[in-house]
């Protein structure tokens, strides 16, 4: 398994709150996973909210947990709430299918990690984990 590098991660983070503090957006906190759900780097801007660290870990943790980006799973969330409420239930609470996670994957098409973010509106988050992601030369799959 392929896995999303810590220099990689690091530069993903940085593009991304670098992208929010270009657009004006609320303070941002960025997490960064490995393909195995572990987290490769958080960084939280000063004053974002108390709660951002576990949002922006369960929006990224979601995309993996069904290799599906997060814009996918809030859609489907939507259309099927008893089930995503079960995968909430089942995965300890630990996802969030909710805008603003998306998956990283390589050249290849793997999945070598994901990025979720939390701070803004849900789409201004989404902006952001893609502009890291592209800036680190890989491919952003929101869904």
């Amino acid at each position: 398994m392929s896995n999303v590098t810590l220099a990689q991660a690091d530069l993903i983070a940085d593009k991304a709150i670098e992208k929010g503090r270009a657009m004006n957006f609320l303070p941002l906190t960025v997490v960064v996973l490995d393909a195995g759900g572990h987290v490769v780097v958080t960084k939280r801007e000063d004053n974002s909210g108390i709660l951002r660290v576990e949002i922006a870990t369960g929006k990224a943790w979601g995309t993996l947990g069904m290799g599906l980006g997060a814009r996918n799973l809030a859609n489907r969330a939507v259309k099927n709430p008893a089930f995503y409420t079960a995968l909430a239930s089942a995965s300890d609470g630990k996802m969030i299918p909710v805008i603003g996670g998306v998956l990283i994957r390589n050249a290849d098409n793997q999945i070598i990690g994901a990025v979720g973010i939390s701070g803004d509106v849900s789409d201004n988050d989404e902006i952001c984990c893609i502009a890291g992601i592209e800036a680190a030369g890989l491919v952003a799959d929101a869904g």
